[in-house]
């Protein structure tokens, strides 16, 4: 009987950390693949930069792009003959919104992102530099 007791304790410990190590692993992993994704991200953007400014059509210009960390891709528009004030956010919410959301579920091109749940933010400013609004599709939007 009394061997069954450190047996037990034994037992106990190295289960103890063999969950230990587990945890400690899961979360290296978990940090590392952050980093690529937002080492990954900050590179698209310079690669997209070095394209930019490009004409969307004849509203709209894309400027630049940028990252935060590993979970948002910010793509920054000029409205190119519009002032802040013209700007209405309601309309722009209901027909211009549902369009983009449309888009980023749908386009093969932003896969990459759907898959790694990247919130795609897309800034808006006017012709004279004042930032004028953002939709943001997040991946509860996306993945509805």
């Amino acid at each position: 009987m009394t061997e069954d007791k450190p047996k037990k304790k034994s037992n106990i410990i190295g289960i103890t950390v063999g969950v230990i190590a587990f945890l400690i692993s899961f979360y290296a992993v978990k940090q590392l693949f952050k980093k690529d994704i937002a080492t990954e991200l900050k590179n698209v953007a310079i690669e997209m930069n070095k394209q930019t400014p490009i004409a969307i059509d004849q509203y709209t210009r894309l400027d630049s792009t940028s990252s935060k960390g590993k979970t948002n891709f910010i793509y920054h528009y000029t409205l190119l003959d519009m002032a802040k004030s013209e700007v209405n956010i309601d309309t722009a919410n209901k027909y211009i919104r549902p369009n983009i959301i449309e888009s980023v579920k749908n386009s093969p091109e932003l896969k990459t992102y759907r898959d790694n749940n990247i919130t795609l933010d897309y800034k808006y400013y006017d012709k004279n530099g004042a930032f004028t609004m953002e939709i943001s599709v997040t991946p509860e939007l996306y993945n509805k």
